[in-house]
């Protein structure tokens, strides 16, 4: 895995989960500067694969409208988004659109997860609205989303491509592109949060410098918009654990 393709997963705001130590030292090695943490994040480095916190979406949480298959604007997928108290102890900020470029699969059948992985899920979104959502326990978990409306035909294309390529690219593949190519050394389904009109779930594993780095991608499908949520774990191998509670919060929002 190449330092770009950290880089990357960082600038989706996963800093928080990765805690810096040797990687960042690698960066800095390499004549890069290290990616700024969000706010407030905690220096504190707790195994983001511990069990998820006992978080619940609000109870009163009010749909947008989505599931009858409408394009939505930026201005409702802003509304929709997940918001500071929308899911029990996370807080929600900005976080930067990923920059131009990005990852390139070498095997067709397996840009899809490239082109989520550089946080431009294909078919290309009429809009787009990227969050940074960190938990209570020192800013943990640490987790990006992003949300992308579609209508509901390359919503569910969007789906249908990243699942066939888990399967197709369950061995692996390398990507190029920013300082030089990545290795990914396997793909494997995960089992999906129950929520809106479709979902999945898969951990791409990548390889830096001998030691594998766990990304783990949950989308949910709600009509043509879909939610991607995206957590790594640059600390000691383990799958790391998505929340539940924030998908079925997103689809609450956009029902």
């Amino acid at each position: 895995m190449a330092l770009a393709a950290v880089t990357a997963a960082l600038a989706l705001g996963l800093m928080g989960a990765c805690g810096g130590g040797e990687h960042s030292d690698a960066k800095e090695a390499a004549g890069e500067a290290p990616a700024t943490p969000p706010p407030a994040a905690s220096s504190a480095t707790p195994s983001p694969a511990a069990p998820s916190i006992a978080a619940t979406p609000r109870p009163d949480l009010t749909g947008i409208g989505a599931n009858d298959g409408k394009v939505l604007t930026r201005g409702e997928l802003d509304r929709a988004v997940l918001a500071d108290g929308d899911v029990s102890g996370f807080r929600s900020g900005p976080m930067d659109a990923p920059p131009p470029g990005g990852e390139t699969a070498d095997r067709s059948e397996c840009l899809p997860l490239t082109a989520v992985l550089n946080g431009k899920p294909e078919p290309l979104g009429k809009a787009v609205a990227y969050r940074q959502l960190v938990g209570p326990e020192d800013d943990r978990p640490a987790v990006s989303e992003f949300l992308t409306t579609h209508g509901v035909r390359d919503a569910s294309t969007l789906l249908n491509r990243v699942r066939a390529a888990v399967t197709a690219c369950a061995d692996g593949f390398t990507a190029s592109g920013g300082d030089g190519p990545s290795k990914y050394t396997g793909v494997k389904p995960l089992s999906p949060v129950k929520a809106g009109d479709d979902a999945l779930a898969y951990q791409l594993t990548g390889d830096f410098e001998g030691d594998p780095v766990p990304l783990v991608f949950h989308l949910v499908r709600v009509g043509g918009t879909v939610a991607t949520f995206y957590t790594a774990n640059f600390e000691n191998g383990a799958t790391p654990q998505m929340p539940p509670a924030l998908l079925a919060a997103q689809a609450a929002k956009l029902t």
